[in-house]
């Protein structure tokens, strides 16, 4: 079957999946004072039961300086598949944030989701957080790391897709940070002690949340040595923590959840049930 048609069938399944979800836009998570407020998105499945649902918030990646919320819409729609409510909050990008900045908005999005997410039908109690690439990162580190931690001790459990920025520590060591093209001075600063802040790596502890990793094996040779680091450190406190590796590029790692018939959401919802 061709690529175009695999596409086309796709696209097909999306609009028909798209009716089982409900989606609330643009909804603020900061102060209504602030000069712009940072909004998000909530995707609900139309589903007839009565009980409080389990909540995903996900975090999107674009290096710490691209993405938009409204680009993963298919993320609520494959959640919403398994019964899961889905957060989607936008998040201030570099040039004109540092990583600092962005968790520190993560944070705020997570306390939006514990103090309003069961007026949506989504049970605060049961608050899971993912995240591809720097979202990944970002996901983690606000979770994490004891500088963002309040309403974040209310998350039950992390799911890293393909993260990058696990160690930055190591890594900008190793390639001094420069703004062009990246903004890596703006992201990250050129303090070391700062980039061990940002890294999750130096926070991980017995009071980790359950983490869950998908890694590809085709991706950037730096999220694969990161994520490796990240894992010989995670498994000291928790030894049966679940990595699934597959064969995927690291774009195709987050563009899988468009397609229907991915297993992704039926993994992660079995990881939410067991935690």
């Amino acid at each position: 079957m061709s690529a175009k048609k695999i596409l086309s069938i796709g696209i097909i399944l999306m609009v028909f999946t798209s009716c089982a979800t409900k989606k609330f836009k643009d909804i603020s998570y900061t102060e209504h004072h602030d000069l712009k407020p940072l909004k998000l998105n909530v995707f609900t499945p139309r589903s007839s039961k009565k009980e409080l649902k389990d909540v995903i918030i996900f975090i999107y990646g674009g290096n710490w300086n691209s993405g938009n919320k409204d680009m993963y819409g298919f993320m609520g729609r494959q959640f919403g598949k398994e019964d899961i409510i889905t957060v989607i909050p936008n998040y201030t990008l570099s040039p004109n944030a540092n990583y600092d900045t962005m968790a520190q908005q993560v944070t705020k999005a997570i306390t939006w989701t514990y103090n309003t997410i069961e007026t949506y039908g989504g049970n605060p109690e049961r608050i899971f957080i993912t995240g591809h690439s720097a979202g990944a990162h970002l996901a983690a580190l606000a979770t994490m790391s004891p500088k963002y931690k309040g309403e974040t001790s209310k998350i039950k459990g992390i799911i890293l897709n393909d993260a990058a920025g696990l160690d930055m520590y190591s890594y900008l060591k190793e390639n001094p940070p420069k703004e062009e093209p990246d903004n890596y001075v703006t992201t990250w600063t050129t303090n070391p002690k700062l980039w061990k802040e940002a890294s999750p790596l130096y926070h991980i502890d017995t009071e980790t949340p359950p983490i869950f990793t998908y890694l590809g094996t085709k991706t950037y040779n730096s999220i694969i040595e990161g994520n490796r680091i990240f894992r010989e450190e995670l498994l000291k406190v928790q030894p049966e923590a679940k990595l699934i590796k597959l064969d995927k590029k690291h774009v195709p790692m987050i563009v899988q959840y468009f397609f229907p018939w991915n297993n992704r959401a039926k993994e992660i919802k079995a990881f939410m049930n067991a935690n």
